[in-house]
C-alpha cells in the first residue's frame, strides 16, 4: 500500500482542511490537526487501516464521538484518526442469557432506549449518554450517576473483539457469566484509552429493568449539611440508584442557562433516586428522606416520569451551563472516600480563595466523585496560569484524603503529567512494559496517559 486512500473508498477517507478540523478536538480545550480521517465500516477494514499504520509507523488515534474530557482522542504528530462512528449496529440482544453484542459506534442512549422497550437495563449512564459511543465508554471505562449502585462500564463488559496494533484480530473474554481461563485481557483493554488496541465488537451484560424508581430533590441551606448527608445515607445500609450533588454556583448556572425551577437560593442540592421492587422502594425512599430532613433539607418528590426527566435534564445541563460563568473551565473528576466529601469541599473552597478563582462543584457524590470546575478565561494569561497551577493543589488535597485524580474521565493528554503523583515509578514502568508488548511501534494513541 502506498497511500491511505488505497485502503477505503474515497468518501470514507477525509483529507480536506475543513473535514480534518472537525476531528481535531474533543470536549477538552486541547486540539491537534490529523493528517487524515478514515471511517471503516467493518472489522476487516479496521484491520487493513491498522496494518497500514503499523507498516508506516504512523500514529493512529481511535475515535468515537469526541465527548472525552482529557484529550484522549485529540490527534498528535499529524496522526491518522480512525473514526468508528459508522460501525454503529446493535448486532444481537440475547434476552435469555442477558447478553448484548454491539459495534463500538453505537450511541449509549440508543442502546438504553432499545433495551428499556424490552424490559431490560444497561446501567452505565455518562452525562453525555445522548451523544457518546459505547466504544468510547469502554476505552475510558466511563461511569455516570448510576455507578453508585450498579458500577461502571467495566462491570458490564464480558468480552471484546479488538484489532491489535499489528492488524491482527483477537477476541477476549467470554459470553458466560463466569470465566477464569488465562489473564483477563478484557479488563486490561477496558479503560486503556485506545493505547493498546482498536475495539470492534463489545459483549455486554445487561439486567432486568427495575420495577419502580422514586426521585427525590433535596435542597439544603448549608453545603456542609448536604455533604454530611451522603455518608449518612450509605451508612444506613441503603444504596441509592443515584446520589448527585450540585453546589449553589452550579444551581444558579443551570437556572440562567435554562430555567428548570431549581431553587437558586439553596446552597446545595442532592438529586437522589432509589429503585427496585414496588414492595420495598417506598420504605427506602422514606429512610433517605428522613436522613435529609434531619439535616434541614427541603424535599420534593418527582410525581411522574416527566418531572423526573426534567430534573435529570437540569443535572445534565450543568457542564454546558457553566460557560455562562466564564468562557473557560478546567474540569477535573476527582474521587475521595464518601466520608471525606465534607473535608474535600472545604479544601476546594480554600484553594479557590488562595488563587482568587471561582470553583464550581457538582457530581456523583454517592461514590465520592466530585467534578471540580475551575472557572477562568484562557485569554487572560495571568488568570489562566493561576487556574492551571491550582490543579496540582486540587490533586494534592484529593490524594491526602485517600482519593484518586480521575474517576471516569481518564488521563489522556490533560492529566499525563500528574500520574506520578498517584502511581509509583515501578507501577508506571510495568504499565509502559505492557504497552510495548501490545504496541512495539508505539502507533496506538501515542502520547496519551504516559509522557
Amino acid at each position: 500500500m502506498k497511500n491511505i486512500k488505497d485502503i477505503l473508498p474515497n468518501n470514507r477517507v477525509l483529507t480536506s482542511p475543513e473535514e480534518l478540523f472537525c476531528y481535531s478536538y474533543d470536549a477538552s480545550s486541547m486540539e491537534g490537526l490529523p493528517s487524515a480521517v478514515v471511517k471503516p465500516a467493518s472489522t476487516e477494514e479496521v484491520s487493513k487501516v491498522v496494518s497500514y499504520a503499523f507498516e508506516k509507523k504512523a500514529p493512529l488515534i481511535p475515535r468515537g464521538a469526541g465527548t472525552g474530557m482529557t484529550a484522549g482522542s485529540v490527534p498528535v504528530d499529524k496522526a491518522i484518526v480512525l473514526s468508528l462512528e459508522g460501525m454503529n449496529r446493535i448486532l444481537d440482544i440475547d434476552e435469555r442469557n442477558l447478553v448484548v453484542t454491539v459495534e463500538p459506534g453505537v450511541i449509549n442512549a440508543h442502546l438504553q432506549g432499545k433495551l428499556e422497550s424490552m424490559g431490560l437495563f444497561y446501567p452505565p449512564d455518562p452525562a453525555s449518554m445522548d451523544f457518546c459511543t459505547l466504544g468510547g465508554n469502554v476505552a475510558e471505562n466511563a461511569g455516570g450517576p448510576r455507578a453508585l449502585k450498579y458500577g461502571v462500564t467495566r462491570d458490564y463488559v464480558m468480552g471484546l473483539e479488538v484489532v491489535l496494533p499489528s492488524g491482527k484480530t483477537i477476541t477476549t473474554g467470554v459470553k458466560t457469566h463466569k470465566g477464569v481461563v488465562g489473564y483477563d485481557l478484557t479488563r486490561l483493554i477496558v479503560g486503556s484509552e485506545g493505547t493498546l488496541a482498536v475495539i470492534t465488537k463489545i459483549f455486554l451484560k445487561v439486567l432486568p429493568l427495575p420495577e419502580e424508581v422514586i426521585t427525590l430533590l433535596c435542597t439544603f441551606q448549608g453545603i456542609e449539611q448536604a455533604a454530611m448527608a451522603v455518608p449518612k445515607i450509605t451508612a444506613s445500609k441503603i444504596i441509592p440508584r443515584t446520589l448527585e450533588f450540585m453546589d449553589n454556583e452550579a444551581i444558579k448556572a443551570v437556572e440562567a442557562y435554562k430555567p428548570f425551577g431549581l431553587p437558586s437560593d439553596a446552597e446545595a442540592l442532592l438529586l437522589i433516586e432509589v429503585d427496585g421492587a414496588r414492595s420495598s422502594i417506598n420504605i427506602e425512599a422514606q429512610r433517605v428522606a428522613d436522613i435529609c430532613l434531619s439535616l434541614g433539607a427541603k424535599i420534593k418528590v418527582a410525581d411522574d416520569v416527566y418531572s423526573r426527566r426534567k430534573l435529570w435534564e437540569a443535572r445534565r445541563a450543568v457542564s454546558p451551563a457553566l460557560y455562562r460563568i466564564s468562557p473557560t473551565k478546567i474540569n477535573e473528576d476527582i474521587v475521595v472516600p464518601r466520608s471525606k466529601i465534607p473535608e474535600m469541599l472545604n479544601a476546594l473552597r480554600k484553594i479557590g480563595e488562595k488563587y482568587n478563582l471561582k470553583i464550581v462543584n457538582f457530581g456523583h457524590a454517592g461514590d465520592g466523585n466530585i467534578h471540580v470546575n475551575i472557572m477562568t478565561d484562557k485569554n487572560r494569561s495571568d488568570e489562566y496560569q493561576k487556574a492551571k497551577d491550582s490543579v496540582r493543589d486540587v490533586f494534592e488535597a484529593t490524594l491526602k484524603f485517600g482519593g484518586t485524580i480521575s474517576g471516569e474521565h481518564g488521563v489522556g493528554l490533560a492529566k499525563a503529567k500528574y500520574i506520578g503523583m498517584e502511581l509509583s515509578p515501578l507501577s508506571i514502568d510495568i504499565m509502559k512494559s505492557i504497552k510495548r508488548v501490545f504496541d512495539p511501534n508505539n502507533i496506538m494513541n501515542p502520547g496519551k496517559i504516559f509522557l
